[in-house]
């Protein structure tokens, strides 16, 4: 059953964290769609990706493109997503489904900790998630490091 872990942004940017976890979900074998709400956020992800440093190059193409099937990172905004992930990241509050995220090996969800309504979306979703049954972990940089703030579930 996968697990959901919840990462409240208030130092480190969006494309920052996102890279980290990317490199991290890609170093442990997954397939990874980032699922947002926008295409301008997607257009700009996949802008931030390309920018990477030449060494830290990180793989990944837009849904609805050409190969999106063989992406190891897939950016998109729709909830089928065609590379087969096993990891599942929400960006701008995009939705998570209970029944998507059992098969995953995780499903991460990033919100800016500075923006009131994405701090309720990310508490609605950590209810609505944990209530189905799927472990879930907090974790805030708000000290300057990643600490575990909050867990629940097996």
């Amino acid at each position: 059953m996968g697990a959901v872990y919840f990462y409240h942004l208030t130092r480190t940017p969006l494309e920052v964290t996102l890279r980290a976890l990317l490199e991290k979900s890609l170093a442990a074998g997954w397939r990874v769609a980032v699922r947002g709400r926008s295409d301008e956020m997607m257009d700009r992800l996949d802008d931030q990706l390309w920018l990477g440093p030449e060494d830290g190059f990180l793989p990944h193409g837009r849904a609805g493109k050409p190969q999106e099937a063989d992406q190891p990172v897939l950016l998109t905004t729709e909830r089928a997503a065609a590379n087969d992930p096993s990891c599942l990241i929400s960006v701008e509050g995009a939705a998570l489904d209970p029944a998507e995220i059992e098969p995953l090996a995780r499903a991460m969800v990033l919100f800016d900790g500075h923006d009131a309504a994405a701090v309720q979306a990310a508490r609605e979703q950590w209810k609505t998630l944990t209530s189905a049954g799927l472990a879930a972990q907090y974790w805030s940089e708000e000290s300057g490091r990643w600490e575990k703030k909050a867990e629940a579930g097996a």
